[in-house]
């Protein structure tokens, strides 16, 4: 049986308890073994991460020790899957570049905070997003640095919300890509501020797809 490790901690605002508990769900619907731990000495054994099919990471402005970053990285490069969402991925750890490196983005900005209200267009056709029409959400838009290797299948539209940034004119900021790391791949959803943005609809669907998706799961 294939095996996942949810991790989850950080800054309590992004119910990373709860979102832990809907990642769980769907792992364990397709028939995967999964962990779930709220500390990262989970990343402390190079061994023990090499023997899963999936990282699920959900920490939000924390810090990391340098040999648990290496560690995943490591692990991810010989091919396990490293799958999350919003600031539970991509702004877990501003005082680790590797971890950015290997995650594909940094969250930067979210203008208009929460309860911005934004449509998500599906962009490739890739199996990931197949069936879903585009969408409207009403939480937070996330303004990301993006690795330019990433493979982009959704995205946004900046600007909604006047600032300083507008005055660049439009950009399809992206939502849901995809990226290698050695081996292993890499899906990150700008989605989650909070559970009840991602537990229904097309949302949880293509957290669900990526999440096996990267563990090399049918779905």
């Amino acid at each position: 049986m294939a095996k996942a490790l949810i991790t989850w901690g950080g800054w309590d605002g992004h119910q990373p308890d709860k979102v832990a508990a809907l990642f769980a769900t769907d792992l364990r619907a397709a028939g995967m073994e999964v962990t779930v731990t709220d500390t990262l000495a989970c990343f402390d054994d190079p061994a023990a991460l090499a023997d899963l099919a999936l990282i699920v990471p959900v920490w939000t402005m924390s810090s990391i020790e340098k040999h648990q970053s290496e560690n995943v990285a490591a692990a991810v490069e010989s091919g396990v899957g490293l799958a999350g969402c919003h600031g539970g991925m991509c702004d877990s750890f501003r005082n680790d570049v590797l971890w950015q490196f290997m995650t594909g983005a940094q969250w930067v900005a979210h203008p208009g905070n929460d309860g911005v209200e934004y449509r998500v267009r599906i962009t490739s056709d890739d199996s990931l997003v197949a069936g879903v029409a585009d969408f409207d959400v009403k939480t937070e838009q996330y303004y990301l640095h993006v690795d330019p290797a990433a493979r982009v299948h959704a995205v946004c539209d900046f600007p909604i919300v006047d600032g300083p940034h507008a005055v660049n004119g439009p950009v399809a900021m992206p939502v849901v890509f995809t990226k290698g790391w050695g081996k292993g791949r890499v899906y990150y959803n700008a989605l989650g501020h909070q559970a009840n943005v991602i537990d229904h609809g097309a949302p949880r669907e293509l957290l669900r797809r990526g999440l096996l998706w990267a563990a090399r799961q049918e779905f």
